[in-house]
């Protein structure tokens, strides 16, 4: 099948999570954050940009997030003043171990990342729960970034951070998925060497123990800093929809760590706060995202404002004086000036060599299973014989779906098709995607006939068409 450019403008339509094989225009992501404004409203990116990981290196900013089970995998952003981002590429083309990835792994992959820059390097540390904590690196943030290592194999190690000490010392933490692990609440402390090759004490030790906390599970997410003499650790708990953030501090790496909480929803309308990132900018200023479940719409991104306290940060608003803060919609810029308001793209005219940077598929990627030269200017989808949709009648598990992010909670979706060779028995077109999804738009062709086919809700068993021509032609001429 193929897909040709888009006609622009927009914007309108609320439905669920990921999008498949169009275009989208309109109000998106951080709309509200034009350039030359002296707020900003949150979240800053409306997008599945989940667990944030974000640093500082001179005047500029970086993050990366989770990507489960998507390929390519670990998202690379990029700020000038902290507010727009613009996607500047992927650090993980395939997913590991590459036969694992070759059907889609629901709730697998790519779980919270931590990025860092130390000796010149950008680093990530990423765990997959399944396997251990990988380790990647990179002069230029844009890559190319090296073949993950393997640091620390194991089922349930996640949300590593790294730590490299005044003295020399380079250390890890951790926590864990009771999926996995059969317990969690609990985080880990382990050495390793300064190259980040190997753990140097393989059994670690348990620095927090939430189990041992009033109130507390689910600690999870830590991201392991020190700063005036204390090691402190931030780390979320409670839950991602209804838990808070906490800050553990302590003169020893290794404890005994103090608690509080730093930030919790309170008043405000933004659950969660969940786990995210500390940064400092060159004027000193404190500021911290984090993300929002916002369930359909994914784990949507915010900043908030910090500042220390009796040697404790406070984030998001104090309201009452007690250092807990909790979030808020709208601030004061981070960052004097004028600012371009960039955002991740949504659009593609496929007139270029390679996909534009917001697509991904639902596993690891074949090249025979699209072209960008067979016609000019268009997106050729070749027809894939997938034996789980076979199966299962729906598209939950086939691979060669590609995908991108909802931006908005309105948006608009513009797509082109050319059907004029839509084979009997086939269809093309456009599904909301994601625990569900949805045939929102497309053509089916049926004994030399062509139709306007949509359905608003797909289960086991398939009320509406789908790919059932399996001549491993294209579909579309």
């Amino acid at each position: 099948m193929q897909y040709c450019k888009k006609s622009l403008p927009c914007k309108s339509w609320l439905l669920k999570v990921i999008l498949l094989l169009a275009f989208l225009s309109g109000q998106s992501f951080a709309a509200d954050n034009d350039a030359g404004k002296a707020r900003y409203q949150n979240p800053v990116i409306h997008a599945d940009y989940s667990d944030p990981d974000v640093i500082r290196v001179a005047d500029r900013y970086y993050m990366t997030s989770s990507s489960f089970n998507s390929a390519p995998g670990l998202p690379l952003l990029e700020s000038a003043d902290m507010v727009h981002w613009q996607l500047v590429g992927h650090a993980l083309p395939q997913q590991l171990p590459l036969a694992d990835f070759v059907q889609p792994q629901h709730g697998k992959g790519v779980w919270a990342p931590c990025l860092r820059y130390h000796n010149n390097r950008f680093w990530i540390f990423y765990p997959d729960p399944d396997q251990g904590i990988y380790v990647m690196t990179a002069e230029k943030f844009s890559g190319p970034w090296s073949t993950p290592h393997l640091l620390l194999a194991g089922k349930g190690i996640i949300d590593p951070a790294p730590l490299w000490d005044d003295d020399g010392q380079a250390y890890l933490v951790h926590a864990w998925a009771k999926s996995r692990a059969g317990f969690n609440n609990v985080l880990s402390l382990r050495r390793m060497n300064n190259e980040a090759t190997r753990i140097l004490d393989s059994a670690g030790q348990i620095i927090v123990d939430g189990n041992k906390l009033p109130n507390y599970k689910t600690l999870e997410g830590p991201k392991l800093h020190k700063h005036q003499g204390y090691y402190y650790i931030f780390a979320p708990a409670g839950g991602v929809e209804e838990g808070w953030q906490s800050v553990f501090r302590s003169r020893h790496i290794a404890g005994p760590y103090e608690d509080r909480i730093v930030m919790a929803q309170g008043a405000s309308t933004t659950n969660g706060p969940h786990q995210g990132a500390w940064v400092q900018t060159p004027q000193g200023t404190d500021w911290f995202y984090h993300f929002q479940d916002k369930r359909a719409y994914g784990r949507i991104v915010h900043l908030q404002p910090m500042h220390w306290k009796d040697g404790w940060p406070v984030i998001g608003t104090d309201i009452d004086n007690t250092g807990k803060g909790e979030p808020v919609l709208s601030h004061a810029m981070p960052l004097a000036g004028n600012f371009p308001a960039t955002e991740p793209a949504t659009t593609d005219e496929f007139d270029q060599q390679q996909l534009g940077l917001q697509w991904q598929w639902n596993a690891n990627w074949k090249a025979t299973w699209f072209s960008q030269t067979a016609r000019p200017d268009h997106l050729r989808l070749y027809t894939q014989y997938d034996t789980s949709f076979i199966a299962e009648k729906n598209l939950v598990n086939v691979p060669a779906l590609l995908l991108q992010k909802l931006p908005a909670e309105q948006f608009t979706v513009d797509v082109k098709l050319d059907v004029s060779h839509l084979n009997n028995d086939g269809s093309s077109g456009l599904i909301l995607y994601g625990l569900n999804y949805a045939w929102a738009r497309g053509a089916a062709a049926s004994a030399g006939a062509r139709a306007i086919v949509s359905c608003l809700h797909q289960d086991s068993g398939g009320c509406c068409p789908m790919h059932r021509n399996y001549s491993g032609q294209p579909a579309l001429a």
